[in-house]
């Protein structure tokens, strides 16, 4: 219990309470001693008005001029001035002469005895009040003249209350003043309570030293780590957290992120779980894994990952083509030892002759076609490139064929790589359209064309038997490919495209009169 108490004291959610109901209780308190300063203040302005009304009304009563000059003023006009103040709930109602003689006085001994304060400004006909110390205690009084019908001041008229009697009016308003502040501490300690609450569950229960080295670790993973990491809201749209190697593998600009700003294949992906797809870009081949935040049952957001595999995947392209030629090869080298065993046995039963004419047919037909493409072709790696694609074509039943106005004296602007790349993922797609069927075939045309420009055209088309694809099929394969981690087939147009648009080429695909695919450098 003692060390929840610790930990709860200790949360970011405690302070933030423990503060809060301290600052408040200080604005309250204070808001109720102001409060209560400000009644004395209007208490104090009150009486200021009710005794000046009180002098007015008690100088200017006909009675009161009356009395001054009758032969006894007390006998006339105490019973008089006691019953106002008793009615106005005044301390004292002073009815004096000139020579500040009292003729009335709430204490009758009183009576007759000099008036002590201040009357010289009523003496000169003027009505005002003040805070005076007098036989009764300190007051708030005022003083005004009395005058005849020749306007001659013939007595004044004083009127007060005690301070002590503005102090009870005043604290009998406290209650109402304490009760007001009690609500509004109440309330405001209930508000930081729930406040504290919410605290409490978006913190998780984190002290400020725990928060300030969960975020000092969390900067240091974002700033360490080499993968793009994109943190996306609970809706899926809008990017709460891109690290920087995002937005290099994804060209994103600063600020805010959203799916929208994202390559064409990564905005469809929605808030679903995904695993080591291969995503291409203009410029990179991407494996991109996204995962669902959950916690306590409730999906917060997504987050996606980014690694890059642009090298890998060129690398892989180059080891597929360097696997199709080992494949070529072991299929010549066992087709061959087969030629040669029925040559040796042709030889052993006498027949020399058919011997050499079955060995040298094959023999010129591979040799034709080689002695063709090196003729036209004058890169080697893209000669064997179509020598291998030829062999692989013929194990599955496929014919490939290189036109006859195919002529390369130069891969420019490609590299000798990038051709074999550009060749080898155009066959091996048309290889996979075709598939097994009967009479299947594959046609490839490579040349250098004079342009319009006046400058040197490159010029690649594969065609082949297959059905050929739809404009947006063959949109959404350029876009984007796919691959698991065993199998990274499917990238084929998905890599032609970024190695055409690194070049500023055009990609076309055709379904009338045949299906193909062209691709056209212009210089």
């Amino acid at each position: 219990m003692l060390g929840r108490r610790t930990r709860a004291r200790r949360t970011l959610a405690g302070q933030v309470f423990l503060v809060q109901v301290l600052v408040l209780a200080v604005v309250i308190i204070a808001g109720a001693g102001l409060a209560v300063w400000q009644t004395r203040r209007v208490q104090d302005d009150a009486t200021r008005v009710l005794v000046t009304d009180v002098a007015l009304a008690v100088a200017q009563t006909p009675g009161t001029l009356a009395g001054v000059q009758s032969p006894n003023p007390t006998t006339a006009l105490q019973p008089v001035t006691e019953a106002i103040r008793k009615a106005t709930d005044v301390d004292f109602i002073v009815v004096m002469a000139p020579d500040r003689t009292r003729y009335t006085h709430t204490d009758v001994d009183r009576i007759g005895k000099s008036f002590s304060g201040n009357i010289d400004r009523a003496l000169a006909g003027q009505t005002f009040t003040e805070t005076y110390t007098g036989t009764l205690g300190p007051s708030i009084r005022a003083v005004t003249p009395v005058r005849d019908a020749h306007g001659n001041i013939v007595a004044l008229v004083s009127a007060g209350v005690t301070l002590p009697h503005i102090g009870d009016q005043v604290w009998q308003q406290l209650p109402a003043i304490l009760i007001a502040s009690i609500i509004g501490l109440g309330v405001a300690t209930l508000s930081s309570m729930l406040l504290r609450r919410r605290l409490l569950r978006q913190t998780h229960g984190l002290g400020t030293a725990e928060l300030r080295a969960l975020y000092e670790h969390h900067d240091a993973v974002l700033h360490s780590v080499h993968e793009g990491l994109i943190v996306f809201d609970r809706s899926g749209e809008k990017a709460e957290l891109v690290n920087d190697p995002a937005r290099v593998l994804l060209d994103l600009p600063d600020g805010t992120v959203t799916r929208a700003d994202l390559p064409v294949s990564l905005q469809g992906m929605g808030t679903e779980v995904v695993r080591d797809e291969m995503h291409v870009t203009a410029d990179r081949v991407l494996v991109v894994n996204q995962d669902v935040v959950e916690h306590d049952g409730r999906r917060i957001g997504t987050v996606l990952t980014l690694r890059d595999h642009t090298e890998l995947r060129d690398v892989l392209g180059e080891l597929d083509s360097v696997r199709g030629f080992a494949e070529s090869l072991r299929a010549q080298a066992h087709e061959a030892a087969n030629r040669l065993h029925t040559v040796v046995t042709m030889v052993e039963l006498g027949r020399p002759r058919e011997a050499v004419n079955f060995a040298t047919a094959e023999l010129e037909l591979s040799q034709a076609l080689i002695d063709r493409l090196t003729g036209v072709v004058a890169e080697p790696a893209v000669v064997a490139l179509l020598l291998g694609k030829v062999e692989q074509a013929a194990e599955y039943g496929v014919e490939l064929t290189v036109t006859g106005d195919t002529v390369v004296d130069s891969t420019d602007p490609l590299t000798p790589h990038e051709m074999v790349t550009l060749l080898g993922n155009l066959i091996d797609n048309a290889l996979d359209a075709v598939g097994h069927d009967e009479d299947a075939w594959v046609e490839v045309t490579v040349r250098r064309t004079e342009g319009a420009s006046g400058g040197v055209d490159l010029y690649v088309r594969v065609a082949d038997s297959g059905s050929g694809m739809s404009q947006e099929v063959f949109t959404r394969a350029t876009e984007r490919g796919y691959s698991t981690k065993t199998d990274h087939h499917g990238l084929g147009l998905a890599l032609v495209r970024r190695l055409v648009a690194r070049h500023g080429g055009e990609l076309l695909a055709q379904r009338e009169p045949e299906s193909a695919v062209i691709v056209r450098f212009s210089r």
